[in-house]
């Protein structure tokens, strides 16, 4: 790991320290008296700390263990939004091979270098082979739900998720072995930029803005998140190959996908009629709760990097 790298790191576990800090003095001062949005919040921190340090192993030990921790979650997004959207017994053949051949293909590919099948394989290939193995099971009920319901999942927890290791593949000229930073400045950006609306929001919102999305969220935690992580990113600048408006232009761009992205997520979970994807991760409920705004920022991310930089 890098000096710059490192260096951002115990920059942002000082953040954490200060955060579970200040987290201990508000529980402290209740004393013993329950309180759901204190305790929520000190639980949102101690799983920050847990997913903080995975990244940052997975960083030390370089990059086949970025892969495959990204792939490891591509895995448990999968489960959660297959779980979330039930299918049938005729589905599992299209369900095995989303699993265990186009999950793991895809972050070989990655892994390989191989930018010319990776961009194209789930897009396409993998469009049409999984309602063709549906279709083989002879159940037509619900057929085109069901085939939509494998297809996207897939290409949320898998196609987009796998843009993020995939960062390490860019050859950008002067920013050779810093491409690990490419990873922390977008997970960085858009998370806080999640955390910061939710912050906003809780001290300044009155005005919902898709009430029957996401009651959570209003216009002054939009307003208030999306500008402050625009600015923490503009001033990361620092850790990528971007100058001070391109940094701007692309936090801005990247908090703002993340944002649409989260609406079209909490829409499906509306549909199913539940709060979370899943309960995986304390006080953030699953693994796309966590990621869905990622899911939506990191393929324009890196197109973006791969040809205007690299």
């Amino acid at each position: 790991m890098q000096a710059d790298t490192l260096f951002l790191f115990v920059g942002i576990g000082a953040l954490l320290a200060l955060a579970s800090l200040i987290g201990f003095v508000l529980q402290w001062r209740r004393r013993g008296v329950p309180d759901p949005l204190i305790d929520n919040l000190n639980a949102r921190i101690n799983a920050w700390w847990v997913m903080v340090a995975l990244l940052g192993i997975a960083f030390w030990l370089g990059h086949g263990a970025v892969i495959l921790l990204f792939g490891a979650v591509s895995f448990f997004a999968l489960r959660e939004f297959i779980t979330l959207t039930p299918t049938r017994g005729s589905d599992y053949p299209a369900l095995a091979a989303a699993f265990y051949l186009v999950l793991p293909l895809q972050y070989l590919l990655v892994a390989v270098d191989w930018y010319g099948l990776f961009s194209i394989f789930i897009p396409v290939y993998v469009f049409l082979l999984l309602p063709i193995l549906a279709a083989l099971g002879g159940d037509t009920g619900a057929f085109l739900e069901r085939a939509a319901k494998v297809q996207w999942g897939t290409m949320i927890a898998v196609f987009c998720i796998s843009h993020v290791p995939a960062l390490l593949n860019l050859d950008i000229p002067g920013y050779e072995g810093r491409n690990l930073l490419l990873i922390a400045w977008l997970v960085l950006v858009v998370q806080l930029s999640d955390v910061l609306q939710y912050v906003c929001g809780k001290l300044f919102g009155k005005r919902r803005i898709a009430p029957r999305l996401s009651p959570s969220k209003t216009v002054e935690g939009f307003a208030g998140g999306i500008a402050l992580a625009t600015l923490a990113g503009t001033a990361l600048h620092w850790i990528t190959p971007f100058d001070l408006w391109q940094a701007f232009a692309i936090a801005l761009t990247v908090t703002l996908l993340g944002f649409f992205g989260g609406l079209v997520m909490s829409a499906i979970k509306r549909d199913r009629g539940v709060k979370d994807w899943g309960h995986m991760i304390e006080g953030h409920g699953g693994m796309l709760d966590r990621l869905d705004s990622v899911c939506f920022a990191a393929p324009v991310f890196f197109h973006v990097l791969r040809w205007g930089w690299g």
